[in-house]
């Protein structure tokens, strides 16, 4: 599986990304700058990962999305290429158009960084089709806006075309019906507010993240 990390000014969890695919792959991942405005040729994932694009100035992922490299995100993902969008690249994802909803704060209005227990809310993906039977996941947040927003129509389409792939267990951040992740139109783009890339059989994440990524490279 060939894949992309995007790099923007005040990433933080893209050596995370870098470690994870490496590590499942067995092949170094491109490190693209945004500015680069194009991508590698024939990717088959990119992901887009944690941090504080731009600080969260303005709106969280919005800046980022204007970058020069966006045009090339939303090329990729239209002619089907996979895209693994998680926490900060979860809210640029939104940004760019690739997923419906917004992100919010908090309802804490705090800052949240613990392990977090998921449900499985569909194993067919093909992010998720590698869980079969298993019905939770832990992965770590670290996160201030990770409550999940949008109006009732888009919820429903997404839950009776079943594009929701994770929920919160005790819905830390207030999010829309628990959700902590969704799928596109396509099922080809995620964007996850927890981090799979810090479960990989870590000292400190667990190993749940794994299957996402062995799932990933089964379908790719």
């Amino acid at each position: 599986m060939k894949s992309a990390v995007i790099v923007f000014p005040g990433s933080n969890c893209d050596r995370d990304a870098q470690t994870a695919l490496r590590q499942m792959t067995g092949a170094e991942p491109a490190m693209v700058w945004h500015k680069d405005g194009k991508l590698p040729d024939k990717l088959d994932l990119i992901v887009l990962p944690g941090g504080f694009s731009y600080g969260d100035y303005l709106r969280s992922g919005a800046m980022a999305a204007a970058s020069p490299i966006g045009d090339a995100i939303r090329a990729h993902a239209a002619k089907g290429g996979y895209v693994l969008a998680i926490c900060n690249g979860f809210q640029v994802a939104t940004e760019l158009g690739l997923l419906p909803g917004a992100l919010l704060r908090n309802a804490s209005l705090n800052f949240a960084c613990r392990p977090q227990s998921l449900a499985i809310a569909s194993n067919s993906s093909a992010f998720t089709a590698g869980y079969k039977d298993q019905r939770e996941v832990s992965f770590p947040i670290a996160h201030h806006d990770g409550n999940y927003f949008a109006d009732t129509a888009t919820l429903d389409r997404l839950e009776g075309d079943g594009r929701v792939a994770f929920r919160y267990i005790g819905n830390p951040n207030g999010s829309a019906r628990d959700i902590a992740g969704v799928l596109s139109e396509n099922g080809r783009v995620l964007g996850l507010m927890p981090h799979p890339e810090r479960a990989m059989a870590g000292q400190e994440g667990g190993n749940d993240g794994v299957k996402l990524f062995e799932s990933l490279m089964a379908a790719a």
